[in-house]
């Protein structure tokens, strides 16, 4: 199988549930051609190489290609929205480390410390409160049964962040339509090319374009009317590098509300899908409470939230891996891919809560390594020792579960469990 072939099938929709074969083929020539003007990256010594790298820009305005690695005289939506972006995630230094400052001032240490932790005693009380449902429509049902995902996973990250950021949460149910209709439209696999692509495509943009005026609204009022939060307090500083701008403002919290909340309700869910596979391991972690916070390093190793980010260009010509990228080629870093790499991780498929030296790449490398990595990682943690704990004789019902459409973030659109009971 070529490079390019192993690529295409490993984007496909039908290949959701385990892309990872295809990965295996990448990876025989680590940093591979996959069209014209697109390299893959999925070798980990290669891919921590061009995360640092500064010849590989973050920049879209800077490559002569497109988002897709061919440009196209019409934008598709998410190159447009990528061309519009102004957010930290698409932009290189001195920009890029500017914005980040501006927002983490307001976020983690040294100049907030307590804004993380704090967040802990709210995300117990949402995931006792969720648990405490799910056992009362079992009650009135008569059958144990749930959906992870909407009853547990999805709930959680989001109330979180729309606290951190200053977002209304009666806004949520509006915000979660334009989410679902954008990771089912930001298509970068053959199926973008199908009649239902293009419907999914053409719904994407329109819910995009009315995520971008609802947060252009929360700025604009934000701006006139300081609140809580973290929004209100970047337009609003009076630190070394002032305040943000609107725009970057606007850029910065799409950014933050759709990745800070929906990686981590990938890794909650596939958190409790990955130790239900794996006999023995349910009872392990659950009885080894102090194990937790491995088990939940190594399902980001085994099963990526963030598959990989198709952002990032070269701007020179770079020599890797035994392979040249000419300069302007669009180059994807799959870390699920380096993740599973055989030459850094020992048994690299094999999930292992015990596993130590483990440095994956699920929330990237470089400067670009995931903004709220402590806060996901903290609402994580405690949702799933309280699932663990509660949750008594767990199994999956369908496995593998039916997957979200989206390449880049990967988890399950539902995940049913039965259960015998949920403890007080």
């Amino acid at each position: 199988m070529d490079a390019a072939t192993a690529w295409a099938e490993a984007m496909k929709y039908d290949n959701r549930p385990n892309p990872y074969p295809y990965f295996e083929e990448l990876r025989k020539t680590p940093v591979a051609k996959v069209s014209e003007k697109t390299y893959v990256v999925t070798g980990y010594p290669e891919a921590v190489a061009l995360s640092h790298d500064p010849r590989v820009s973050s920049d879209i305005g800077r490559s002569p290609s497109g988002l897709f690695g061919e440009k196209h005289t019409q934008l598709e939506p998410a190159e447009a929205a990528q061309t519009r972006d102004a957010s930290m995630l698409v932009a290189d230094p001195p920009e890029h480390d500017r914005m980040r400052r501006q927002f983490m001032r307001h976020f983690g240490p040294p100049h907030t410390p307590g804004l993380i932790p704090s967040m802990e005693g709210m995300v117990a009380d949402l995931a006792n409160s969720l648990l405490d449902k799910v056992a009362e429509k079992a009650r009135v049902r008569g059958s144990n049964r749930m959906d992870v995902v909407d009853d547990f996973s999805y709930p959680i990250p989001v109330s979180v962040i729309f606290r951190v950021l200053g977002v209304p949460m009666e806004d949520e149910p509006k915000f979660h339509g334009w989410v679902t209709d954008f990771m089912q439209g930001a298509d970068v696999g053959p199926e973008r090319d199908t009649d239902e692509g293009r419907a999914a495509t053409e719904k994407a943009a329109a819910s995009m374009a009315e995520l971008n005026s609802y947060v252009h609204d929360l700025v604009d009022r934000l701006s006139r009317e300081p609140g809580p939060g973290l929004l209100s307090a970047a337009l609003h500083d009076d630190g070394p590098d002032g305040p943000v701008s609107k725009p970057v403002a606007e850029s910065n919290a799409q950014l933050l509300l759709v990745a800070g909340h929906d990686s981590t309700v990938n890794t909650i869910s596939n958190c409790v899908m990955t130790l239900l596979r794996n006999p023995g391991s349910w009872d392990l972690v659950r009885n080894n409470p102090e194990l937790i916070p491995r088990t939940i390093e190594e399902v980001q190793r085994l099963q990526g939230a963030v598959q990989f980010f198709p952002s990032r260009w070269a701007t020179a010509d770079i020599e890797i891996g035994g392979t040249r990228i000419p300069a302007g080629s669009a180059v994807f870093l799959v870390w699920a891919a380096a993740n599973r790499d055989p030459r850094r991780f020992d048994n690299p498929d094999r999930f292992d809560p015990l596993r130590e030296d483990n440095e994956h790449l699920g929330f990237g490398s470089g400067i670009h390594t995931c903004f709220g990595g402590p806060l996901a990682r903290l609402e994580i943690n405690v949702a799933l020792e309280i699932f663990l704990r509660r949750v008594r004789s767990p199994r999956l019902v369908v496995d593998p579960p039916p997957y979200r459409h989206n390449q880049v973030f990967r988890g399950p659109r539902h995940l049913w469990i039965d259960f015998a009971s949920i403890e007080p």
